[in-house]
């Protein structure tokens, strides 16, 4: 069976993951390669670096508080202390951190300031990635956000929104709007390429209360007899997953929710913030077992988000908190939002590990960089970056540690590394000065 299979129905294009029956004969059994996968997660406004950095290098390290989340993943877990990204400091153009912060985080390059339209940043490493062999899956790159999304205006001292709103860049002037609507991403990863079919397939399943499953029936129930029972217990499992998610995704959007005037939540955008999170974290999830993309940008929240997190006690706005003047009681509630955000981070990282690939999982074969361009929210400094690798993309990445780089040394350098043994060779990002050494 080709590795490109689909299970095909009304305005629906379901790929398969990967099955016995894909392999060649000669490699069944024999741990047939997989391919690699990067993942990049932002955090805004910094974090409370004492409960973050773990005082001792090397594998006998203890999670901090904010860390301790991803207690189970430890073994799967990289911690990087030291990296810097210079360009996200002002160099002579005053205010705008955050902005500078989004902007510089996957470019590593100086934003223009301006909030009209002759943007500039620059091209950002999922965008190199993606750039190369097009046509291998059905998307390039998926750009996801569980925040607002704004292409335009003045959001940070000068600096126009779509620098603060978007990770992703294709060009110096291009950035890619991500996505914020799960059921939207659901749509785009399932759905085939004809809009009126696809519209018409949600309409559907709207009306009659349907599962995009019921659609793909009879091409699962055909497939299923030519499977052998490995392979037909995964293709199973990997329908229940989709109807699961599914099922989510429409409870999240029904759910009860009070909200100020004047507000109104899409359908199929969940009212509460760590559904919303942990369902784009399933898109992401769901997008590279079935291969539909190798690539993802997931902006947690812009920097400068100012949300609220009256689910953890919480009142204050996130950026007003992250000022805290050396404050022990708001520096403690920053550590809080941290370390919730972290266990996002954790699940997605379960959810990865829960899926079985040859003789190891998802995330064996994924690199997952997750982090922010600002270390202490209240310095707005920008060395010393808060960074975690989760997974070991396919071996390139021995995780288990906590290593420490001399201070300044560019976050760039990392993503050299990542496109190296992602197969895309880079002489230079942004601001980069070589390969990270100590990686592998």
């Amino acid at each position: 069976m080709e590795r490109r299979t689909f299970l095909r129905g009304l305005g629906t294009a379901m790929a398969l993951p990967m099955l016995e029956a894909m392999t060649p004969r000669n490699l069944v059994g024999a741990g047939a390669s997989h391919p690699k996968r990067m993942a990049f997660v932002y955090i805004p406004n910094g974090a409370n670096m004492v409960d973050w950095t773990p005082r001792v290098t090397g594998p006998n390290y203890e999670l901090p508080y904010i860390l301790e989340p991803l207690k189970e993943h430890k073994k799967e877990l990289l911690v990087i202390s030291g990296l810097t990204h210079d360009k996200a400091r002002a160099n002579g153009d005053g205010a705008g951190d955050h902005a500078r912060a989004n902007a510089t985080f996957l470019t590593g390059c100086q934003a223009r300031k301006t909030s009209a339209a002759n943007i500039k940043a620059g091209i950002s490493v999922d965008q190199v990635a993606a750039a190369v062999n097009p046509g291998k899956t059905r998307f390039p790159s998926l750009e996801l956000s569980s925040d607002a999304v704004r292409m335009s205006g003045n959001c940070d001292s000068g600096y126009s929104c779509a620098y603060q709103f978007n990770l992703a860049w294709k060009g110096e002037s291009t950035p890619v709007p991500p996505e914020s609507n799960p059921r939207a991403v659901f749509d785009r990863l399932f759905g085939n390429s004809k809009k009126a079919e696809v519209d018409e397939n949600r309409a559907r399943r709207d009306r009659y209360k349907k599962s995009i499953l019921d659609f793909v029936l009879e091409d699962a129930n055909s497939l299923k007899g030519k499977l052998g029972t490995s392979d037909r217990r995964k293709l199973e499992e990997y329908l229940d997953a989709i109807r699961e998610v599914e099922m989510r995704i429409d409870a999240a959007a029904n759910a009860p929710v009070d909200l100020p005037a004047g507000f109104v939540v899409p359908a199929g955008v969940p009212k509460d913030f760590a559904q919303h999170v942990r369902l784009m974290g399933d898109m992401i999830a769901l997008a590279f077992q079935t291969d539909s993309t190798r690539i993802a940008t997931f902006l947690l929240a812009h920097d400068g988000s100012n949300r609220s997190y009256p689910t953890l006690g919480i009142k204050e706005g996130h950026h007003d908190l992250s000022h805290h003047g050396n404050l022990e009681e708001k520096k403690k509630k920053i550590a809080q939002i941290n370390r919730f955000h972290v266990q996002q981070f954790a699940y997605l990282m379960q959810k990865m590990k829960s899926i079985k690939e040859g003789n190891g999982t998802l995330l064996d074969n994924t690199m997952i960089v997750y982090g922010g361009a600002i270390s202490d929210g209240n310095r707005h400094n920008h060395n010393d970056l808060p960074v975690l690798v989760a997974g070991n993309g396919g071996g390139l990445i021995k995780t288990g540690r906590h290593i420490r780089y001399p201070d300044n040394t560019p976050m760039a350098n990392l993503f050299l590394s990542m496109l190296d043994g992602f197969g895309v060779p880079t002489e230079r990002l942004g601001d980069s000065t070589g390969k990270l050494t100590g990686l592998s």
